[in-house]
């Protein structure tokens, strides 16, 4: 607590305190896991269609930067960065 003295009188102030963030839930919250305590098949998370492209988009850089980036071969590269992406999402599923 702050003292405040205003006009002859002092003042006791208290300070607001931060806002609270909401809880989280721990990972190995019961709710979280299933009845037997096994992680269920699979753990991995699906990617989302922006998260591809951008994995598609950084192969395709990739790609580019390998040839020196010479213009004329952006969809081949495209096209290829495509197929390999896919080839590793479907081999991790």
């Amino acid at each position: 607590m702050a003292k405040t003295k205003v006009t002859g009188t002092t003042t006791t102030t208290k300070k607001s305190a931060p806002p609270q963030r909401a809880a989280k839930p721990a990972p190995d919250t019961p709710s979280m896991r299933p009845g037997n305590g096994q992680a269920s098949g699979n753990t991995q998370a699906k990617l989302s269609p922006e998260e591809v492209y951008r994995l598609i988009q950084e192969s395709a850089y990739f790609k580019a930067k390998e040839r020196g980036f010479a213009p004329g071969n952006e969809v081949q590269d495209w096209i290829e960065a495509e197929a390999e992406v896919r080839r590793r999402l479907e081999r991790r599923a």
